[in-house]
Parts: structure tokens; C-alpha cells; sequence
């Protein structure tokens, strides 16, 4: 299966959009604690949808959100993790595994850390980095990889952007052979997009000679439209090779 054909570059896949966003985010925040910023996605849920998901991978015994079983707490890396909402959720949800959220825009870091300190000691373990995952290699805090890496939108923001890497690519084609080394053998990537269908969202990560494979996708509400039936958001589960 080839990759989709390319999106048309937009201000949404640049670094100078994302800094001055959360910029603007930052002093709300400074001037009002309850605005917290944008949740991508919120209005189809998105979200909600992706922690249930992971509820039932939890109650089939594939997670695990804390040690009672004897078994380690699962540890989740947050891609493009923007104000940290949805690594703040998780913890709600009673995940008590390592959670890092990373991100290439300094001021969506800076965010995040003064969010998490705004909240209860069980969020002070969460960890934010900067990082750019395209141009740069993982620090300390990779460790052994991840059980679950997440993304939502962040896939969708890098397919905007115009710059091309060493071999003549668009830098979004670069993205999956990426993010596979930051997950452990047997472990997940879970991944929400709103510019890709399920069958595109495939056609870029469970691809010949990939270490990704197809699992299994959050159940969105659909609508049908000139015959064809689809959703306006979908979110994947992949699964790597063991």
C-alpha cells in the first residue's frame, strides 16, 4: 500500500504558528487558571473516545493502569502534546504510569509544565519536553520505549508543513519510521486524525517492510454522503511488531 497523496501545505504546519498559539494560550492561562486552551478535536469527542479505548485495552488485561496485578503501569509518550490536556486526562482516569508529553513549540511546554503545577501532586510526575521528533534524537526520558504512543492532530499538523528532509520528501513521509523506535515491541500507537480517512491513516503506517500493523479503531459516529459512508474524525490503533 503506497502513501495517500499529499495534503496542500498550510500556516498550521509551521513552528511560528504553534509558538505564537500557545503563546496567546499562556496569557490566558496567566489571567484566567479555568482556560487551560484548546482541546483538539472536542467537538467529536475525540478525546473521550481515545481514553475509552483505552479503558477497554485495560479491562482485557492489554493495559494496565497501576501495579495491582503485578504487572508494570503502562507508560504513554504524548506526541505534539500541545497544553498536556490529554495526559492530564489520562491521570484522571486513574493511569498512574510514566506519562511524558512532547513537543517541538517551546511555549506549548512552557504551558504545559504551568498547568501541571497548577493541579494536585499525583500530575507533578508528568513530564514535558521540548523536542522536535523529526529533527532530533530522543533523550534520556525515551528509556526502553513506550507501551502506548499517542497522537492527536500532530500527524495531521506535520502533513502541512512544506519543508522536505535530507532525501527530497515532504517531512511528513519521514514521520512513521520515527515514531516506530519509540515504542516497545508488542506496544501501541494510537493516533487521531481529522485530514485522513481510516483507509489513508493505514495507507501511511501499516505499510510493507513497516513495523506497524492495523489493530483496531475508536468507534466514531458516521454520516453518508454520495453513497460513501464515513466519519469527519477517526482514531487507529497500530500495534508493533513483537
Amino acid at each position: 500500500m503506497s502513501n495517500p497523496e499529499h495534503l496542500n501545505t498550510s500556516e498550521l504546519g509551521t513552528k511560528s504558528y504553534w509558538d505564537a498559539a500557545y503563546t496567546t494560550e499562556r496569557q490566558n492561562f496567566s489571567s484566567n487558571p479555568d482556560d487551560e486552551g484548546t482541546i483538539w478535536f472536542s467537538d467529536a469527542g475525540a478525546e473521550e473516545r481515545m481514553l475509552s479505548f483505552l479503558d477497554t485495552l485495560s479491562d482485557e488485561g492489554q493495559l494496565h493502569k497501576d501495579n495491582t496485578s503485578d504487572e508494570t503501569p503502562t507508560r504513554f509518550l504524548d506526541l505534539g502534546t500541545g497544553n498536556g490536556h490529554l495526559l492530564f486526562a489520562l491521570r484522571e482516569d486513574e493511569w498512574e504510569g510514566e506519562m511524558v508529553g512532547a513537543d517541538y513549540a517551546p511555549q506549548s511546554v512552557k504551558l504545559a509544565n504551568e498547568i501541571r503545577e497548577s493541579k494536585g501532586e499525583e500530575y507533578t510526575d508528568i513530564q514535558f519536553h521540548e523536542w522536535d521528533l523529526l529533527g532530533e534524537e530522543a533523550g534520556a526520558w525515551l528509556g526502553d520505549g513506550f507501551d502506548v504512543v499517542l497522537d492527536k492532530g500532530t500527524f495531521d499538523a506535520i502533513c502541512l508543513a512544506q519543508e522536505t528532509d535530507a532525501q527530497g520528501r515532504r517531512i511528513c513521509e519521514g514521520y512513521r519510521e520515527k515514531v516506530e523506535k519509540l515504542i516497545k515491541k508488542g506496544g501501541r500507537f494510537l493516533i487521531t486524525s481529522c485530514n485522513w480517512t481510516e483507509e489513508e491513516v493505514k495507507g501511511w503506517f501499516d505499510v510493507e517492510g513497516g513495523e506497524l500493523v492495523y489493530e483496531s479503531k475508536a468507534k466514531y459516529p458516521s454520516f453518508t454522503f454520495g453513497g460513501k459512508t464515513g466519519t469527519s474524525v477517526c482514531t487507529l490503533c497500530f500495534k508493533r511488531k513483537a
